[in-house]
């Protein structure tokens, strides 16, 4: 089942990501006492010698717990391999090593990858596809039709690229109630459309009811000739995928009213992975490795409960000698837990419902 394929990834994902804070604390020597795939109501647990492992009801996340402030924990306060009791590198070290987990992960599969089916390798043409043309907008107002392919932008083409549709999607965004000149090829016929964008109200930037997608020639399936080039193609594939997320996250941040209908909750991921497995198994690897550096990326933000939340609380008793007070750590990071639990609950209830809808 494509499905149930997916959620095992996703598990082995999380396990990995937190088996790197895991192993960072245990090979320094330090205490670890709680080990969990999952939050909330424990649906299976094992007390080893010095961890408690367990599977929980809420599959968005997991977490390496720290007997630090166990009450019922026997370890003497000033025990020098309790985690708040080694010094800063140390501690970095176990809060940074989920990330740096999921991104050793992400290579291994990509090197794997190529080493069995190959990397696959789009190739673009110029110009930009517009597969949907909104009705009753200003586009088909202005003659644009859906299959049609816009070379260039007043006069300046299109280069062949992934990131082609970003070059016309700016140019209409920061034209509102200006005229663009568009040169479209519609068939074997070459067309010269003028299109004035309208201004859209809530997102203050200019739009025109289309779709839009790069110029895909062909897909070319990249092959190692020896291991070494194994590592050569997967480091390649690493660099991309790793740029193209930064930049969507980017992008988040930057225009965040604008793409934050696009962000995704486990439904929706757990359903395009599906789609994926279905359509191809062998696509299960580059899923696998993007959802990977995801995570990385995602735990690194210097946000409440994740792991750059933390490390921003270590830098700053770096740089100022002392700690900061237990009690507004402590505060900011359950209310970030709270907030995050919050957006992961409200995304699989969105998530589902469109699922349901379509």
């Amino acid at each position: 089942m494509p499905i149930f394929q997916v959620i095992l990834i996703l598990a082995l994902l999380i396990f990995v990501h937190e088996l790197g804070h895991f192993l960072a604390a245990r090979l320094q020597g330090i205490y670890a006492n709680r080990f969990s795939i999952g939050f909330g109501p424990v649906l299976w647990k094992y007390q080893g010698k010095q961890t408690e492992y367990a599977l929980r009801a809420l599959p968005l996340g997991g977490f390496v717990g720290f007997p630090d402030d166990d009450p019922d924990s026997d370890i003497p306060p000033t025990d020098p391999n309790l985690l708040r009791n080694r010094p800063v590198f140390d501690r970095a070290i176990v809060i940074s090593a989920g990330v740096i987990a999921n991104l050793i992960f992400a290579y291994a599969v990509l090197v794997a990858q190529a080493g069995t089916v190959g990397i696959p390798t789009p190739i673009f043409k110029p110009g930009v596809l517009l597969p949907k043309v909104e009705q009753a907008s200003v586009a088909e107002k202005a003659g644009l039709q859906a299959g049609d392919v816009v070379l260039a932008i007043n006069g300046k083409p299109i280069p062949a690229a992934s990131n082609s549709p970003d070059r016309l999607r700016q140019a209409i965004e920061t034209s509102p109630n200006q005229e663009l000149q568009l040169q479209v090829q519609r068939k074997q016929e070459n067309l010269t459309i003028a299109i004035t964008p309208e201004l859209d109200q809530k997102k203050k930037v200019g739009r025109v009811g289309i779709g839009l997608f790069p110029m895909l020639e062909k897909v070319e399936i990249k092959k190692p000739r020896n291991p070494i080039e194994s590592l050569t193609l997967a480091a390649d594939e690493f660099n991309r995928i790793t740029t193209q997320t930064i930049a969507g996250f980017g992008m988040l941040v930057s225009k965040f009213s604008q793409v934050a209908d696009q962000v995704a909750g486990p439904v929706a991921i757990v359903r395009q992975g599906a789609q994926l497995a279905q359509d191809d198994p062998r696509r299960l690897f580059g899923f696998a490795a993007l959802i990977s550096i995801n995570l990385a990326v995602i735990n690194i933000l210097p946000l409440p409960a994740l792991d750059g939340g933390q490390l921003v609380f270590i830098l700053f008793e770096a740089l100022s000698g002392k700690p900061v007070p237990k009690r507004i750590e402590e505060s900011f990071m359950q209310t970030g837990l709270v907030l995050l639990l919050g957006l992961g609950v409200f995304l699989i209830i969105r998530d589902t419902a469109n699922w349901i809808q379509q």
